[in-house]
């Protein structure tokens, strides 16, 4: 256990990292960024002067690493640079928070992780960090809802039936032949995972709806947890939403128990109706803050409580495996038209 001042660097200065250097910045001054990397040496300039950090080119990444006494490399760049990326920082020996997609396949992520094994590693899954989520866990947890029966989840986007679609924000996402499971299915796939406990078998109906890009961009999934209990998510980027920001819950959800119901709305507030009582919205008022309630601050805040005590992560590479195979699963049952256990 250490009580110093946790230093990093971050790797990677794209659209994401803006909300990454915002949750580092408000850790301070127990964590400190002090170098910000990337290919394109203006971009990581820029951010490196909003942190007070220098911006550097990849080449130099094990030399600022040794040279500023580095705790920890957090990764925010696409999944083809993880694997590389994680061994040069991994044998300077700082511990690594990587961002998913953690690889370009199962196996390439299977691979990241067994070359982690003598690294404090991480993977950067912010969607059960949402407050909303955290808040519905401690229902389920203390026994407010009863046993667990349903899980629905209905998201709708929007971002993603423009001819330019993804191209101001995230333009690779057009070319991946696997889109909506690999890059946004496996959030939902690892909250059920956080909400439900493990996933004993998957079916899934795939589509593509926008013809400009490459893979699908809509989902219908169904899970069956080991409990019997069951999750399904109604998902699609190209339709859009009524509510004014998609990208605050991404969603609606409902959670069905034994002893009541709870409902995520689109604004982020909770209702819980119990058996034959009134629906109450719970006193709840999550973040306006940061990404989608404040859950990359609260994912650092994990990420770094357990750098300083030993704990273990909850993302960490071995668990996040599981989330990737439900993903690997969801294509098996779309080519095969059956349900695949898990």
């Amino acid at each position: 256990m250490t009580d110093k001042p946790l230093r990093g660097v971050m790797i990677g200065a794209g659209y994401f990292s803006q909300f990454h250097a915002d949750a580092w910045r408000r850790l301070a001054p127990d964590v400190s960024i002090v170098g910000v990397c990337d290919q394109k040496e203006a971009a990581a300039s820029v951010l490196a002067g909003e942190l007070g950090a220098q911006g550097f080119a990849p080449d130099d990444l094990e030399a600022v690493i040794a040279d500023n006494a580095i705790d920890f490399v957090d990764i925010a760049t696409p999944p083809p640079t993880h694997r590389d990326l994680c061994r040069r920082v991994a044998a300077t020996g700082a511990a690594i928070l990587c961002q998913k997609p953690l690889g370009t396949d199962y196996a390439d992520a299977e691979a990241i992780v067994a070359e982690m094994a003598d690294t404090r590693f991480m993977v950067h899954e912010n969607w059960r960090w949402q407050p909303w989520h955290r808040k519905a866990k401690a229902l389920l947890d203390e026994g407010t809802l009863g046993d667990l029966h349903a899980i629905t989840f209905h998201a709708r986007l929007g971002d993603g039936w423009q001819e330019d679609a993804y191209l101001a924000r995230q333009p690779y996402f057009r070319t991946y032949p696997r889109l909506f499971m690999y890059e946004t299915g496996v959030h939902f796939l690892d909250l059920f995972r956080f909400l439900g406990g493990d996933i004993a078998s998957i079916t899934a109906h795939l589509s593509k709806r926008n013809r400009d890009i490459a893979g699908e961009d809509a989902a219908l999934v169904l899970c069956r947890f080991a409990s019997g209990a069951s999750a399904m998510l109604d998902a699609s980027r190209y339709n859009e939403p009524e509510h004014e920001d998609a990208r605050y819950t991404f969603g609606t959800m409902r959670i069905d128990g034994s002893k009541g119901h709870l409902r995520l709305e689109a604004d982020g507030s909770l209702h819980l109706k119990l058996l034959g009582g009134p629906v109450r919205r719970l006193d709840f008022a999550p973040s306006r803050q940061g990404f989608a309630g404040d859950s990359v601050f609260a994912t650092f805040q994990h990420f770094a409580g357990c750098l300083r005590s030993g704990a273990p992560f909850e993302t960490s590479g071995a668990q996040y495996l599981k989330t990737l195979a439900l993903v690997e699963a969801a294509y098996r049952a779309e080519q095969t038209g059956q349900t695949i256990c898990v």
